[in-house]
């Protein structure tokens, strides 16, 4: 792949999230000189419209040359909004003979929020009646038992053929440990159905839990297509403006990897876009110096959720989307339907509520007069004051009295209160939302909130930020400098980015250290060869080993750090205990004497890349900027005041403003709160902190 080496040392480099509202675009050198951004609205019917749109906007901005564009870097909801919407392609599921309801039977877990009175199973991906079963048997070990039965296939294949399936997923018991009859039956599928999309979970998820694994496989299998399409479209229409650089996506596991692998994997794009912000909160925090962080990114219609930890974004096997557990490693990110978009309304007992239903992109909020009729947490500020009757440098106009009558007929007159008031309650239940959906994501896990950094982004998530700040004990808030966009700019600071992984149960009474060893140089390889593949040279490569543990007897496990080097007692005991201090955290508590089981083990490769940051702003000798705008706002009164207003762009390095204060920008809106202090870094950042005085 002759392309990719051209990611090493771009000229210019795009990078386009693609949100539920809007379209994120930056294009950027890599020495700073060049740093733009946009918005355009989102195209949900047709994605890549909204994409290329985006590209061409950008591009128009700084007149750029088609071939100056050295790498074209994505992040895209297409899987998210397939899986949520249930909006997924026909797809068949073959397992081994005895296990055609292993989806049905699933886990012994219950899903409370569906299940107060009684029991309803969630809906599957496929039903049982597209599940179909060879006769073959592997054990544990890898052993073959009973070859693969070739007549049971070709009538399975004949009837696939049949019904018209888009995509086959093929999960067989124990094929972790020996994949040559899914291998098998994979190449007797495309030689007969070439038009059908095929995936294997020895290759999607190689480990033990048929569950999870086959649920894995057949939702790859199910977004095949519609990834395979998506990457095909989006070539096509960059080929069509004469762009032919590389085409990077974002993957679920905060890294980026190359259109052929997303094609093959779309799985692993799960939760795309969110996980490019998450990797700009954590590069931010580095620019910024900090290395713990809590993040929060509010945007139309929903708010992300996400820790770093010594500046390191934290990965999870136990991601759920749609009720539906995707163990593939995911950035572990907490979603709550908490947006500017989120619709508020009163119960029969009087009390506002506020999401998880949301306007959207169409028609929007009422302000936005589109159609909506609903009042939003975007309807709340404006008619607060707390954000400007025009978003996106005046190219989106809202609408104050439309968005004052809507709160006024379906939350104020309902509640016999004003619209004042039922404006703040409305920004008040939404803070206590992502209050709690914080709280969830530091103190219930054994983590103080005040060692922690709070990063606000997203276009809602500065307005909300200082509110949040306070409510979470935080010591201090980091505002993007470019808070709307950030899911866009965290791809400027990503890594080429693979998982793999291999279960090889032990106990710690018993352990095998060659045989772990054995594993790890097999992983090891892998990662290598998949690099190479890149052009990444091996100074440019970084491995990083885990091993999932669990006390003997466990249901569940952690994933942590397992030293490089020769696998021994020593690196073992490294790991295990780091598996009782990670614990401990969690469950306040851990037993050294217990013994400890080996599941998983673990290899992520990266190929490491030019990050591209925001560049360096302006130094001022002048501690207070000017300021010649002001407007009436309710900030933390509950009472409508004269407040200064700030333009962002004119913020130099070393300028310090007392709230209460609003900053508008472009892509979002900060609000800074009565004895809160505001910092600019040089990267253009608002360092927040709480202060004992107003000056």
């Amino acid at each position: 792949m002759k392309k990719e080496s051209g990611i090493q040392d771009p000229e210019l480099s795009i990078a386009i999230d693609i949100g539920g509202t809007f379209t994120d675009v930056v294009i950027a050198d890599r020495d700073g000189t060049l740093f733009e951004i946009a918005k355009t609205p989102s195209t949900p019917l047709t994605p890549s419209d909204g994409f290329i749109d985006a590209v061409k906007q950008v591009m128009d901005l700084v007149s750029a040359k088609e071939k100056s564009i050295e790498v074209v870097l994505h992040g895209s909801t297409v899987v998210t909004n397939a899986i949520l919407e249930g909006k997924l392609s026909k797809t068949a599921l073959i397992t081994t003979k005895g296990f055609r309801h292993v989806l049905e039977i699933g886990r012994a877990e219950i899903p409370r929020e569906e299940n107060l009175y009684g029991w309803i199973k969630p809906q599957r991906p496929v039903s049982p009646r597209d599940i179909f079963e060879v006769t073959e048997r592997i054990k544990y070990d890898g052993s073959v038992v009973k070859d693969l039965e070739f007549a049971s296939l070709e009538n399975i294949i004949k009837i696939i053929g049949k019904e018209s399936y888009s995509a086959v997923a093929i999960s067989l018991l124990h094929s972790y440990a020996n994949p040559i009859h899914e291998i098998k039956i994979k190449q007797e599928i495309e030689k007969s159905l070439p038009n059908v999309e095929v995936s294997i979970s020895s290759e999607v998820l190689p480990i033990f839990r048929e569950y999870e694994r086959a649920m894995a496989t057949v939702i790859n299998a199910a977004v095949q297509p519609i990834v395979g399409n998506y990457v095909r479209q989006l070539e096509n229409k960059l080929e069509d403006i004469k762009i032919k650089s590389p085409l990077y996506i974002m993957k679920s596991n905060g890294g980026i990897f190359p259109p052929e692998e997303a094609s093959r994997f779309g799985a692993y794009m799960a939760l795309s876009g969110p996980a490019a912000g998450m990797s700009g909160a954590a590069f931010i925090g580095e620019l910024s110096g900090h290395k713990n962080l809590i993040t929060i990114d509010m945007g139309g219609t929903s708010a992300d959720i996400a820790l770093v930890l010594d500046g390191k974004l934290q990965v999870s096997t136990e991601a759920r989307i749609n009720k539906q557990p995707l163990a593939l490693p995911i950035i572990d990110i907490h979603t709550i339907g908490a947006g500017g978009g989120s619709i508020a309304s009163v119960a029969d007992n009087g009390a506002i509520l506020v999401g998880p239903e949301s306007a959207g992109a169409n028609p929007g909020p009422a302000s936005y007069n589109k159609g909506g009729v609903f009042p939003t947490v975007t309807d709340a500020n404006l008619v607060l004051g707390r954000i400007p009757p025009h978003l996106l440098g005046g190219s989106v106009k809202l609408d104050v009295e439309a968005a004052s009558n809507s709160i006024e007929e379906f939350v104020a007159k309902p509640l016999g209160t004003n619209i004042v008031e039922a404006s703040l309650g409305i920004i008040k239940i939404v803070n206590e939302t992502m209050h709690g959906a914080l709280k969830l994501m530091s103190v219930e896990r054994g983590l103080d909130p005040s060692d922690f950094v709070l990063a606000a982004f997203g276009g809602a998530g500065p307005v909300h930020g200082g509110d949040l700040m306070r409510l979470l004990s935080v010591n201090s808030l980091i505002i993007p400098r470019y808070p709307g966009i950030l899911c866009a700019n965290g791809l400027l600071a990503t890594d080429l980015k693979y998982d793999f992984m291999i279960t090889k149960l032990q106990r710690s009474d018993s352990f095998n250290f060659k045989l772990m060893d054995e594993a790890f140089n097999e992983l090891n390889n892998k990662a290598n060869k998949r690099l190479a593949l890149d052009n990444i040279v091996p100074k440019k490569r970084k491995i990083v080993r885990l091993a999932d543990f669990r006390y003997s007897g466990q249901g569940t496990e952690l994933s942590v750090s397992f030293p490089l080097g020769k696998v021994n007692q020593q690196t073992t005991n490294v790991a295990i205990n780091n598996f009782h201090k990670l614990h401990k955290q969690l469950y306040t508590f851990s037993d050294p004497e217990a013994p400890v089981e080996l599941v998983n083990l673990r290899v992520q490769a990266f190929g490491l890349l030019e990050h591209i940051a925001p560049p360096i702003i302006k130094v001022t000798k002048e501690r207070k900027p000017k300021s010649e705008k002001s407007r009436l706002a309710v900030i933390d009164q509950e009472i409508f005041e004269e407040v200064k207003v700030f333009d962002r762009d004119e913020l130099c390095h070393g300028h310090v403003i007392y709230g209460p204060a609003i900053i508008d920008q472009l892509d979002s809106t900060t609000i800074l709160l009565r004895k809160q202090k505001l910092r600019v870094d040089q990267f253009g950042n608002l360092l927040i902190k709480e202060c004992l005085n107003d000056q």
